[in-house]
């Protein structure tokens, strides 16, 4: 009877174990890389040769004055796991971009000096948001209205009412538990806005009621994904890293041909990720890269360094190769766009 009631005893304990590790859901991480949040840029502004974080951007030195540099590791943490993708009466006014989280309250600083993005309005664009742990969900990106200004607190009014784009469950692709872990897709941002802005982040999980949130600062002067203010003003970083791409055919057939591209950095400092993009031809279609990751399919073709080629030292340069099918010419349709992080 003794040994029964033990075993009984094992039995319910096992239970409970099982139920309580079924109940808790694994937490996701991740933040908005292209356009960058705050979060993303100035963990990558802090970033030293010993592996400390050091903010140089003020805006960031400011944040972390507040919240401390814990949050500059954590960069890929800002959410609610009682969410639900719920964003208007759920998040405070003045606390948006820390989605309500007071670990990150720094990021709330209303500031003219955050990193910024450089972008077109109306123009398309090649999304990438980390997935450092993944798990599927929807992406709503909003804009602060016209009447918006970068030195008074973010409000739910600044924010024009819907969303200017939503994704539903986008590609994956890269290894998870790093910042090549992207979901990635394309899409255009609104017509007629010029000057600074926020792009408001939200990420939905749809296995659970986890949610994250995000503030892109950006600036519609007709860029194209050019980034500032990161490591500028002083050591380490030294300005942001610019490339261009330049594309070659190397051979050529009845109905195909190979392409080369070249990426070349011509910024002050290493390049640590770079992407490359360009419409296709009519009648071509991209049959396969190699030295380059593809992201989405179809035209523009988009192509993302691999591991090996990430790194680009200044005036230095790296290449990727593809071939194609074509039912005319093998130029591509369009100039060619490079940008990095």
């Amino acid at each position: 009877m003794k040994r029964l009631a033990l075993l009984a005893a094992i039995a319910m304990a096992l239970s409970t174990v099982v139920i309580v590790l079924g109940g808790t859901p694994a937490l996701a991480h991740g933040a908005m890389l292209k356009p960058g949040s705050r979060t993303y840029f100035c963990w990558k502004d802090g970033l030293t040769q010993n592996g400390n974080i050091v903010p140089v951007n003020p805006a960031c030195a400011a944040a972390a004055g507040v919240s401390g540099t814990n949050p500059l590791y954590n960069w890929f943490s800002v959410l609610r796991s009682d969410g639900d993708g719920r964003t208007r009466g759920f998040v405070p006014d003045g606390q948006l971009c820390s989605g309500g989280n007071q670990t990150f309250d720094g990021w709330n600083l209303p500031r003219d000096d955050w990193p910024l993005t450089h972008l077109t309005a109306g123009a398309d664009f090649a999304w990438a948001y980390n997935a450092w742990a993944a798990h599927p969900g929807w992406f709503y990106l909003y804009v602060t209205k016209d009447s918006w200004s970068p030195t008074r607190p973010l409000t739910w009014n600044d924010l024009e009412d819907q969303p200017f784009l939503s994704v539903d469950h986008p590609p994956l692709t890269g290894q998870v538990g790093s910042v090549d872990a992207q979901y990635n897709w394309r899409g255009r941002f609104p017509s007629g806005k010029s000057g600074k802005h926020i792009i408001y982040s939200v990420w939905k999980r749809s296995d659970s009621k986890e949610t994250f949130y995000g503030c892109s600062d950006v600036v519609f002067d007709g860029g194209n994904g050019e980034v500032t203010g990161i490591g500028e003003g002083g050591p380490p970083g030294g300005s942001p890293g610019a490339c261009t791409g330049t594309y070659r055919v190397t051979n050529a057939w009845p109905g195909g041909f190979q392409a080369e591209v070249t990426v070349r950095n011509t910024g002050s400092t290493t390049l640590s990720d770079w992407t490359v993009s360009w419409p296709t031809a009519a009648g071509q279609t991209v049959t396969s890269v190699w030295n380059g990751v593809r992201v989405g399919s179809g035209s523009p073709v988009t192509v993302r360094n691999t591991d090996g080629n990430r790194s680009v030292a200044v005036n230095g340069q790296t290449t990727f190769g593809l071939t194609a099918n074509t039912t005319g010419g093998s130029d591509p349709g369009g100039a060619l766009t490079c940008s990095s992080p």
